[in-house]
């Protein structure tokens, strides 16, 4: 069975956790509007917060690579090309991670660094807040 992938990270427009929840066997988010629970598809959300972490990443897989392969232990060449490549080849991991989802420990651990995802009533990704990641909005440029 599938599973929602930011579950405990997803929030609504006025800051309220989304719940998880079934509809038959499709994983969605819960959004409270005026009393109205509305059910939204977890894939929808989940492919988009992976599309916008992917674009944010391009370019430095590596060094991303590096840094998850310290945080879990795992600081051998191989280890870290193997992330690296998965890192790269995100997209095409999602069915996968749909089946997994992320672990709990996974999931504290960018809740406790300010990791969040603001969702409206239609299931639109208004923000996906990272804190500590550099944006390319604000680098003074051309």
């Amino acid at each position: 069975m599938k599973k929602q992938l930011f579950t405990g990270l997803v929030f609504d427009e006025t800051g309220r956790p989304a719940e998880s929840a079934y509809v038959g066997d499709e994983p969605c988010y819960v959004v409270d509007d005026a009393g109205f629970r509305r059910h939204i598809p977890s894939e929808q959300v989940d492919r988009a917060v992976l599309a916008n972490m992917q674009e944010l990443i391009k370019g430095s897989e590596d060094l991303v690579g590096e840094q998850a392969a310290k945080m879990i232990g795992q600081e051998d060449p191989f280890s870290v090309a193997a992330i690296a490549h998965q890192i790269k080849n995100m997209d095409k991991q999602f069915d996968a991670m749909m089946e997994t989802g992320l672990p709990e420990d996974a999931r504290a651990y960018l809740g406790m660094m300010g990791f969040k995802i603001v969702i409206n009533y239609h299931g639109e990704v208004v923000s996906v807040e990272q804190p500590g990641i550099a944006s390319d909005d604000d680098d003074g440029g051309e």
